[in-house]
């Protein structure tokens, strides 16, 4: 009797998740439209990718990477962005167990790898530039290769300067006590995306 009433209780409350109650796996409303966001945005950079690979697959002549991009010093930037996933993986979980001034610590090193990505980025892009790579045309063969480059690393630029923003604001906030474990774990949830992200150009357009 006893354990039919527990089991009752138990589907109650959690029937209530879905009830208005309260929100469902206890995820705030913020999270959730974090959620959304990062899986909408996270189709619009797949479809980028899928039109990419078929644009490479009707091209006569593709340009060999090696050739136009130093391998190392992009898997250097790919490594800096990874280190920066770490630390602000490192700042949540302080945030989470209620130490702030460590997670103010980790999110500025994470702001501070972001902001060395971006520079890296920008030397790049110096250096296509330089070489006769436009949106149009490019020295190295097909025209689409400088569209997509651009198009690529450009789009995920932004939402890099985007996180740099984000991650500033929060760590003003953490610095002054206004910041809360939610707004550190919105920041790494957002950060952790762009960095998932570049993963998977770096893999696709410049490995492959």
């Amino acid at each position: 009797m006893v354990q039919r009433s527990a089991t009752a209780i138990a589907g109650r409350a959690v029937m209530a998740r879905w009830d208005g109650g309260v929100c469902p796996f206890d995820a705030g409303w913020r999270k959730v439209m974090m959620w959304w966001f990062i899986v909408t945005d996270g189709l619009l950079f797949g479809g980028f990718l899928a039109s990419y690979g078929y644009a490479r697959l009707l091209a006569f002549h593709w340009p060999d990477r090696a050739q136009v991009f130093s391998l190392p010093y992009i898997a250097a930037m790919t490594f800096v962005l990874i280190t920066s996933s770490a630390t602000m993986a490192s700042a949540v979980q302080a945030a989470r167990e209620g130490r702030m001034r460590i997670a103010l610590r980790f999110t500025v090193l994470t702001a501070i790898g972001g902001a060395l990505f971006l520079g890296m980025q920008a030397y790049e892009w110096r250096h296509v530039i330089e070489e006769g790579a436009r949106l149009n045309a490019n020295p190295w063969g097909d025209a689409a290769f400088g569209a997509y480059f651009f198009l690529l690393t450009g789009f995920h630029g932004t939402h890099v300067l985007t996180g740099l923003i984000v991650l500033v604001s929060t760590a003003i906030r953490a610095a002054t006590g206004r910041s809360t474990t939610e707004g550190v774990e919105m920041a790494g949830l957002y950060w952790h995306f762009v960095d998932l992200v570049w993963v998977f150009i770096f893999t696709l357009f410049y490995l492959l």
